[in-house]
């Protein structure tokens, strides 16, 4: 199905719509992992001195934020999601919801953020956030269809959302706030090849290019995989050593560091679907669980 078949879609489809097709648009899965990673960096950023009203409209902007720029996501990549078997009943491709009707639903959601942040929080959060949606529209998404080098670029605007957390608490950038960043960044590799490998044949039929798609035997994504998983557990301890944590998150950071890479070295050795998976599942949970040691590490320090 081509976009121009998916715009000319029947305008009645858009009435059938639930609110799960909705909330589908926002990508919640990403719009969650994006909300726990900026409550991580404003926390840290902190320093157990929490401003609970500024906490509580980052909390708000930034996943609107996040939540439209997917929305945005899967209007540009209608056609595209139409022609994979695991995006097509999408709720765009699907016929549920209007190519108009998700636009200007992005849109909301995106002006809305924005504009809580900039005056809730401060411009500099507002500016940053309107930024990641601008990088992940306009860089990241026409070069999933030129280069496989699309992945690494796509982890600048998925990580820049933990600086947003960090610049909403503290009104700057920070080393912190830029270790977390690094945290981000690397972890999106693992976790966006472990999805690719599982789904790599569906890829391989899309005008998607992924790595893993090229990649037949799996030898540089894995390596890949294994590469950018030890830089993270690297960056997941630097806050230590620039006096923002103590021994409760190094000890956290590294559990959970190593319990990853496990996944990932199963990876390397079998090159499976089975073990892809499992890496997959791994990451999904890292970032909750590294939020959770930073909160403990906190409280630790404030006792």
């Amino acid at each position: 199905m081509s976009l121009s078949q998916v715009q000319s879609a029947p305008r009645q489809a858009a009435a059938a719509a639930t609110w799960r097709d909705w909330l589908t648009l926002t990508k919640p899965e990403i719009t969650f992992l994006v909300t726990i990673s900026s409550l991580a960096g404003f926390i840290l950023a902190s320093k157990g001195n929490v401003d609970g009203w500024v906490l509580f409209w980052a909390m708000v902007g930034i996943p609107l934020t996040s939540a439209g720029g997917c929305a945005l996501n899967q209007v540009l990549e209608a056609d595209l999601d139409a022609s994979m078997k695991r995006t097509a009943n999408r709720p765009i491709p699907a016929g549920r919801i209007s190519v108009t009707h998700a636009k200007w639903f992005s849109l909301l959601l995106i002006g809305t953020g924005v504009g809580i942040l900039c005056p809730l929080t401060n411009p500099l959060t507002g500016v940053m956030a309107a930024a990641t949606v601008a990088l992940y529209i306009w860089v990241y998404t026409p070069l999933k269809r030129k280069s496989t080098w699309n992945t690494l670029v796509g982890t600048i605007p998925g990580a820049l959302p933990v600086l947003g957390g960090w610049t909403a608490a503290s009104g700057s950038h920070g080393a912190g706030g830029w270790a977390l960043f690094g945290v981000l960044l690397c972890w999106q590799m693992p976790h966006f090849f472990a999805l690719a490998w599982m789904y790599r044949k569906d890829y391989g039929e899309s005008p998607f290019l992924m790595l893993p798609s090229a990649d037949h035997e799996g030898t540089r994504t894995a390596r890949q995989m294994v590469i950018y998983s030890v830089a993270m557990i690297i960056f997941s301890v630097l806050p230590v050593f620039l006096g923002l944590s103590d021994w409760a998150y190094l000890a956290g950071a590294l559990l959970l560091g190593g319990w990853f890479l496990i996944h990932v070295g199963g990876f390397w050795y079998t090159r499976s679907v089975q073990h892809a998976r499992k890496v997959l599942k791994a990451s999904v949970m890292y970032i909750p669980l590294l939020l959770l040691a930073i909160i403990l590490d906190r409280l630790f320090l404030m006792m």
